[in-house]
């Protein structure tokens, strides 16, 4: 058996950045084409499915991006865990803080 390549010694890994962003806007564009397919066909099971399962992975990249690099949503920051908005403190994508 494989050791898992997401753990080390038992914990997670941190995961890469840009791979992050990427399924992030993959889901992000499959949510908002089938949210638009869904407007004239709403009774297609099979694209609500869809529909929902990419939504769902959506929100939880967005959950772990935001656990290891910030939230890149205002549903996704933490506003209990801090006093402060820590992205303000991180450089900005023109800065050198993009992917």
């Amino acid at each position: 058996m494989q050791p898992d390549k997401n753990t080390e010694c038992g914990r997670r890994r941190q995961p890469d950045k840009k791979s992050l962003l990427n399924e992030i806007n993959e889901c992000s564009f499959a949510v908002n084409d089938m949210l638009l397919y869904l407007d004239t066909h709403p009774c297609d099971e099979a694209a609500l499915s869809y529909f929902m399962e990419h939504k769902n992975r959506r929100v939880a990249a967005l959950k772990e991006y935001a656990k290891y690099y910030g939230p890149l949503t205002i549903d996704t920051a933490d506003d209990e865990a801090s006093e402060s908005f820590l992205w303000v403190e991180t450089p900005w994508p023109w800065e050198g803080g993009g992917c």
